[in-house]
């Protein structure tokens, strides 16, 4: 059974480190940094920064809803991530790949989220699903820096 849960494990961390991130970020933002370095910490290994002046355009062309953006937006494995998405969601969503949606967002800059790490200080905050349709629906909670699903 051990070797069984090795196994997988090892599995789900080559996969992600197969996986490339491209994170469009401003040239002037730190915590996008911060998230990338989240990103290194839990298996992603290749992850290349461009940074632009035109956030607004790389939000349009990825089809991030402007209420729903943050800072920084990512692509993987032909998906978005917008914003201060943990890790773990990053993972989970991956290995679902629902076709029904283009990716996950935290909009804002919750504190607490993964690179906005503020001296304890954590905010409430839903990771969305955005959908093919344009709707979007909650992946996950975070409460008190805990992940409800």
């Amino acid at each position: 059974m051990k070797k069984l849960l090795l196994l997988s494990t090892f599995l789900a961390t080559q996969i992600f480190a197969a996986s490339s991130v491209v994170m469009y970020k401003s040239p002037s933002c730190g915590c996008c940094d911060s998230w990338a370095q989240h990103l290194k910490d839990n298996g992603f290994s290749d992850i290349k920064t461009v940074k632009t002046n035109e956030m607004l355009e790389v939000k349009n062309k990825f089809k991030v809803p402007l209420e729903l953006s943050s800072c920084h937006t990512a692509v993987i494995d032909d998906y978005i991530f917008e914003g201060h998405v943990p890790a773990v969601d990053v993972k989970e969503f991956l290995e679902l790949k629902p076709t029904n949606a283009i990716g996950l967002t935290v909009a804002g800059m919750p504190l607490g989220s993964p690179g906005m790490e503020q001296g304890g200080i954590v905010e409430d905050y839903d990771v969305l699903m955005l959908k093919k349709d344009g709707t979007s629906e909650i992946f996950s909670s975070y409460m008190d820096g805990k992940r409800f699903k």
